[in-house]
């Protein structure tokens, strides 16, 4: 079949194929280029190289389905077989200024990413902590870039090259490991005493949290960090207790240990599953606003209810709103030495903290003694909370030895390490045996909130320490390692664990290079489980109160509100009542939050903004996509402005912000071209995207017609001489759907 295309006198499109391969061919003359012979095309042959080099999402005929359903349709009508021909042919056809037709190579999936800044801890540090091993594979990729390889070759060196990447995109640990240097190891065991230092209060405070004994804060804190060092896609995130997620468990195990294990085990079932089935793009759903306001309201719950603690007090009870009225009922019954040591602790921290923020940097023109002091500061700034709740022990001990106790202290913490067994499937209590059944019925939605909430903290702060630090990080592979390390701290008695913001923090200070930090994280909570407990008798409540308040005051984004109001006011409503609702259930808020950011979505998918330009010709534009919900309010504007309309006014649908359409918006438009037909008038389509069209030819609408342009649509509207539309029962193609379908 021979096409001519219009715009281009005397050019010719000659379309045929052979019976047997189902191969297209198309020979083309172009007068200003010259003759060009026979060029062979096949089905798979597409532009998406030069797609993909200038920047442009291919096509949906550019990809394998897409390719299919077009073939599939070839077995149509006659009409039907050609316009297929042709859509296949223009797309297969390589754009003018594109280099063929090759894709773009494969690169490595990136590691930690490099920097030259650093002179002091080779290239696992700073910016340059890339491994060598990924940056030979880019330069080897780069290499054979060009080179023309046979099939054979091609093929098998393809496949090798790819399940050597999909083995390390499952154990990242083999793309750092060989390369891994005697500097890396000194920057990573200082970095992971730093964050050990860090995390043996800090699990002892957050176990009072979710009121569990002292000792499953220290048992929650180990197992991360080992499988983290498999695992991990970041060098500077570590796994386990945190504020929030200490402040969930509390919410729905009742501050049974048992309830607490089972639900780490069922959390890390449900996360690996959203791992493996690559499901982590569903916390793309809650929304920044929803997220800042369960994190506001949560800091606000866990600060107030360690001012129990923080003031002696005792009997107050865990609900939110419960504990407010009884705090200030009974703030007469503060003791002063609790109250005193609490707030110098405090105070203490936050020193400690400024100076942290303020210390400057080292350099190697400094003196010896200049560095050694540099050196002892910031040691004893990052580990300010060991060194608080140590100096706060050691107070308490002072007066235990004196026979005068005037602080609250933490008490007896079994010693030893956890025993691995099963998690409990069962309880037995007073009044019988609790079934597994009862126990997940009892933790209801904490089945959902949780795992959710983990993965939405792990990952954002993943997420935010690779943005800064320059490397990426792959969010299926992060659902992977934080339940695998869920499930298997269920064996050793641990509850659930997530990505620490604060001791990720102290990570990327102290120089890691690589997740081999971990380790020495993990080695520390185990000697201080096994030889420390019996000291941790001395710790006061006040103390840890104080290192909790510390902790969780930076996560309040008091910024956030004013934030919204200038760049989008109705954002404030999703906070709002994320946040208020927070404080009488969590799950309420978030559940809330979510759906009220949800119909603010889909609100905006069912009335989209339609620009109308008036005349003699109706022009109406849709700012957004057309979906199946925005259909009527569609046609009522149709209606009301030009069929009720005295006389009726023919009406063009601009087009070009619609990338696709359903069945029911073909419907609805082919309802309103007949309804156009029956008052005299015409509704013509321009900028109809490929996909678009695709769907339109499909379904045979009887009076369809499209323009390219909108001059095009007016002057035919007017009946004026001009281009004349295309009608899908015509048999040629002319000028506007070629160019369009190359567009």
């Amino acid at each position: 079949m021979t096409v001519g295309v219009a715009g281009h006198p005397g050019s010719a499109l000659t379309i045929g194929g052979d019976g047997e391969s189902g191969q297209l061919w198309g020979k083309e003359r172009w007068p200003h280029e010259g003759s060009a012979g026979p060029r062979r095309v096949r089905a798979g042959d597409t532009h998406r190289g030069s797609a993909a080099r200038s920047g442009r999402a291919p096509c949906a005929l550019s990809t394998a389905p897409g390719r299919a359903a077009a073939c599939n349709r070839l077995a149509g009508a006659g009409a039907w077989r050609r316009q297929q021909q042709v859509l296949r042919l223009a797309w297969a056809r390589p754009r003018p200024g594109h280099a063929g037709s090759r894709s773009r190579p494969v690169w490595p999936r990136p590691g930690p990413a490099p920097c030259g800044s650093c002179g002091s801890c080779g290239p696992g540090c700073g910016e340059d902590r890339r491994p060598r091993a990924v940056v030979a594979g880019m330069s080897s990729s780069v290499q054979a870039l060009g080179k023309p390889r046979s099939p054979g070759s091609g093929m098998a060196g393809q496949a090798g090259c790819c399940s050597a990447a999909a083995l390390q995109r499952r154990l990242p640990i083999l793309a750092w490991l060989p390369d891994y240097s005697g500097q890396w190891l000194k920057m990573d065991f200082i970095a992971g005493l730093s964050v050990g230092l860090t995390v043996i209060p800090q699990a002892l405070a957050y176990a009072e949290v979710a009121g569990l004994p002292p000792q499953y804060g220290l048992y929650s804190a180990f197992m991360g960090c080992f499988v983290y060092f498999f695992l991990g896609t970041s060098r500077d995130v570590t796994l386990g207790p945190t504020a929030i997620m200490s402040l969930l468990v509390s919410f729905y195990t009742f501050h049974e240990p048992a309830y607490a294990v089972l639900l780490a085990f069922l959390s890390g079932c449900i996360q690996l599953a959203m791992g493996f089935l690559r499901l982590g793009f569903l916390l793309d759903f809650i929304s920044c606003p929803v997220i800042k306001g369960f994190i506001s309201a949560a800091t606000i719950t866990i600060g107030f209810g360690q001012i129990k603690n923080l003031l002696g007090l005792q009997d107050i009870p865990r609900q939110f709103f419960l504990q407010v009225y009884y705090t200030f009922l009974n703030i007469g019954e503060t003791r002063v030495g609790d109250a005193v040591l609490g707030l110098v602790c405090m105070v203490l921290l936050l020193v400690l903290k400024l100076m942290r923020d303020h210390v400057p940097p080292v350099h190697p023109e400094m003196p010896p003694g200049v560095r050694l002091s540099h050196g002892l500061v910031w040691t004893a700034t990052t580990a300010r909370n060991a060194l608080v709740v140590s100096f706060a022990a050691l107070v308490a001990y002072s007066f235990e030895v004196t026979g005068y106790q005037p602080f609250v202290l933490t008490g007896e913490i079994a010693e030893g390490l956890p025993p691995v067994r099963t998690p409990p499937f069962s309880v037995t209590t007073a009044n019988g045996t609790i079934s597994f059944t009862e126990m997940v019925q009892d933790m209801g939605a904490g089945l959902a909130v949780v795992p959710l909430m983990g993965l939405l903290e792990s990952i954002a702060v993943a997420k935010a320490f690779a943005s800064q630090n320059n490397y990426r990080v792959d969010a299926n592979q992060e659902l992977v390692a934080i339940g695998l390390t869920n499930t298997l701290g269920s064996l050793v008695s641990s509850y659930p664990v997530t990505g620490s913001f604060g001791r990720t923090a102290v990570n990327a200070q102290s120089g890691v290079c690589t997740p081999a930090g971990g380790l020495v994280t993990g080695v520390l909570v185990l000697l201080s489980l096994d030889y420390l407990t019996s000291l941790f008798y001395y710790i006061p409540k006040s103390a840890l109160a104080a290192v909790i308040i510390m902790a969780v005051a930076p996560l309040f984004d008091a910024k956030i509100f004013g934030t919204l109001w200038r760049v989008k006011r109705l954002d404030l409503l999703p906070l709002s009542v994320t946040f208020l609702l927070c404080f009488w259930e969590v799950q309420y808020g978030i559940l809330a939050g979510t759906l009220v950011s949800a119909l603010i979505l889909l609100h905006s998918v069912a009335r989209p903004r339609t620009q109308v330009s008036d005349g003699p010709v109706l022009i109406l534009q849709p700012a957004s996509g057309l979906h199946f919900p925005a259909v009527e309010a569609l046609r009522e504007a149709m209606l009301s402005r030009a069929l009720e309309a005295s006389p009726p006014r023919s009406v063009v649908l601009e087009c070009t912000h619609v990338s696709s359409v359903d069945y029911t918006v073909v419907l609805g438009l082919g309802q309103l071209i007949e309804d156009f037909r029956r008052r005299g008038v015409t509704l013509a389509f321009v900028g109809l995207q490929v996909p678009v069209l695709r769907v339109l030819l499909s379904a045979d609408l009887k009076g369809f017609q499209y323009f390219s342009t909108v001059e095009e649509a007016e002057k035919q509207l007017r009946q004026e001489p001009g281009t004349q539309p295309y009608n899908i029962s015509e048999d040629s193609v002319p000028e506007h759907k070629v160019a369009l379908l190359k567009a």
